[in-house]
C-alpha cells in the first residue's frame, strides 16, 4: 500500500487571523490520570482529542474507570487512590506517548498482578530505565529483569518505601512519575529536580494535596506525602503552547502577517520559545493574562518580523523550549548572523532523533549548519528563498518533524513532498485544518 503524503508548491500569502489551538497535551494526560485517582466525577473542557490522549482514556477504561465524552466535555468517574478494578493478564498500550507510558506506571505500583505495558515502534525504542530505576528503589518489580524498553511487565508491592530522588536531566516525566508514586507510598517522598515543566506540581497544589515546594536557581525541591483521598478535578484545558508555536513561527517568517492565538497556556516552565524568539527580535506580545485552574493563560499577539538576529541561546532556557527547538531553528535559518544552541542531547531521546533529523532538513534547505550529538550552529541567511524540490521521508513518523517541514515549506518556498501527514494526530489533529484556514495551499 502506498504511503500518504502532502505536497506544498508555494509560500503562504499574508494573513490576519484570530485562532484557537487544541488543548494542552501535557495537561490533558495528567488531568485524566489524576482524575482516575479522585473520588467523584471530574470534568474537563477542551480536552485534547489526539491519539496520545485517546490512548490514555483507553488504558484507564481497561483499568475499570468509567469515562464519558460529550462534545467538548469529558467526564471521568474516579475510583480513588489505588481503586482500579481489573483482571489479571491485561495489556496497556501507550501508543506513541512517552508521557502516558511513563506516568501510568506509578499508578500501578500496588498491582497484585503483572501488567504488560506496550507501545508503538517509536516508543519501544525509548529509554524507560529513567523511571523504572526510582520505582524499583521503592519496591516495584519489573520483568524481564534487565530490560529497559517496552514491552515490559510491572508488578506492584504491598511493601512500598519512600525515597529521596535526584532528577538531573530536566525531565518532567521522570519527576512526575515519582510525584504520582507518592500517592501510594507511605511516609515522605523527597525530590530534588532540575528545572522542567511543572504541570504536575500545579495540579497537586490545585487539589490541595500534601506538597511542599522550594525553588532555587537551578533546582526545585519537592516534599510529598500520601493523601487520604483526592477530590474531583474540574478543568478547562488551555491551548497548547507547543501547538501554538508552529503558528507563532509561521507568522514571524511570513510577509505582512498578524495572528492572535487565544487562551494559550503560558506556564513559566513552557515559554522558553517566546523568550528565545524575543531575544532574536520577534514581535510577540502577551495580553489578557489570567490564572485558570492554577495555570497562567494568555492571548498571544504575533506580527511578521523582518530584522531577525542570531542568538547564542542560553542553556537555562533549554528545558522550557525542548519541544519547540525544531521550529526555533527555522527562525535562526532566516536570522542575520550565527545562532548557537548547546546541550540539546535530550532532543535525540524524543520520538525520533530530532536534532539529527532537523540538521538533515536544514541542509536540504541550503542552510549552513554545524552539528554534533549535543549542539548545533546555524548560519542564518535573511534572503533564504528556496526553488528546489525537497522530499521529507523516513523520520519515524515524528509529528513535530512533519509539522516543522510544513512550516518550512510555507515560509521558505520550494516544492515539498512530505510523507506521513497523519502523524500529527499524535499531538495536534487540527494542525493541517488550521493551516488551510490561514490560506495555505496544500495538496
Amino acid at each position: 500500500m502506498s504511503k500518504k503524503y502532502i505536497e506544498i508548491y508555494k509560500k503562504i500569502k499574508k494573513f490576519h487571523k484570530n485562532i484557537t489551538v487544541d488543548g494542552d497535551k501535557s495537561i490533558s494526560i495528567r488531568w485524566a490520570l489524576l482524575a482516575s485517582q479522585s473520588l467523584g466525577i471530574s470534568k474537563a473542557k477542551n480536552l485534547l482529542k489526539s491519539e496520545d490522549v485517546v490512548n490514555t482514556l483507553k488504558c484507564l477504561k481497561q483499568l475499570g474507570v468509567n469515562i464519558v465524552s460529550k462534545k467538548n466535555t469529558c467526564l471521568i468517574y474516579g475510583l480513588g487512590i489505588n481503586g482500579f478494578k481489573y483482571k489479571s493478564n491485561i495489556t496497556l498500550n501507550a501508543g506513541n506517548s512517552g508521557t502516558l507510558g511513563r506516568l501510568i506506571l506509578p499508578l500501578l505500583i500496588k498491582s497484585p498482578y503483572k501488567i504488560k505495558i506496550v507501545g508503538d515502534k517509536s516508543l519501544s525504542k525509548r529509554d524507560f530505565s529513567r523511571v523504572m530505576t526510582p520505582l524499583k528503589e521503592m519496591g516495584v518489580n519489573f520483568y524481564p529483569k534487565n530490560k529497559s524498553t517496552l514491552p515490559i511487565y510491572i508488578k506492584g508491592s504491598e511493601y512500598l518505601r519512600p525515597i529521596t530522588y535526584m532528577e538531573k536531566k530536566g525531565s518532567a516525566q521522570c519527576k512526575s512519575c515519582v510525584m504520582l508514586s507518592s500517592l501510594n507510598v507511605p511516609g515522605d517522598t523527597i525530590i530534588k529536580a532540575k528545572k522542567s515543566r511543572d504541570h504536575t506540581e500545579r495540579m497537586f497544589k490545585n487539589l490541595k494535596l500534601p506538597i511542599k515546594l522550594n525553588k532555587s536557581k537551578n533546582f526545585d525541591y519537592i516534599k510529598l506525602s500520601s493523601p487520604k483521598r483526592i477530590n474531583k478535578l474540574n478543568m478547562t484545558i488551555p491551548g497548547d503552547i507547543s501547538s501554538a508555536a508552529f503558528f507563532i513561527v509561521l507568522t514571524i517568517l511570513s510577509d505582512n502577517s498578524k495572528i492572535v492565538l487565544k487562551n494559550i497556556n503560558i506556564n513559566s516552565s513552557r515559554i522558553g520559545i517566546i523568550k528565545i524568539l524575543k531575544k532574536m527580535g520577534a514581535k510577540i506580545k502577551l495580553k489578557n493574562i489570567k490564572i485558570q485552574n492554577g495555570e497562567k493563560v494568555s492571548d498571544i499577539f504575533v506580527k511578521s518580523t523582518k530584522n531577525l538576529r542570531g542568538i547564542n541561546c542560553p542553556t537555562s532556557l533549554n528545558s522550557s523550549a525542548i519541544d519547540e527547538f525544531l521550529i526555533i531553528f527555522l527562525v535562526a535559518a532566516k536570522a542575520k548572523g550565527i545562532s548557537y544552541f548547546k546541550n540539546l542531547s535530550e532532543l535525540n531521546q524524543k520520538e525520533s532523533p530530532r536534532l539529527k533529523i532537523a540538521t538533515r532538513i536544514l541542509k536540504l534547505m541550503n542552510v549552513k549548519v554545524k552539528a554534533n550529538e549535543n549542539s548545533i550552529v546555524i548560519f542564518g541567511n535573511p534572503k533564504l528563498n528556496l526553488k528546489k524540490k525537497i522530499i521529507i521521508d523516513n523520520y519515524l513518523k515524528d509529528h513535530r518533524i512533519m509539522m516543522m517541514s510544513v512550516i518550512s515549506a510555507l515560509s521558505f518556498g520550494g516544492v515539498w513532498k512530505i510523507f506521513d501527514p497523519d502523524s500529527v494526530k499524535t499531538s495536534f489533529p487540527s494542525f493541517l485544518g488550521i493551516i488551510k484556514k490561514l490560506g495555505a495551499n496544500i495538496k
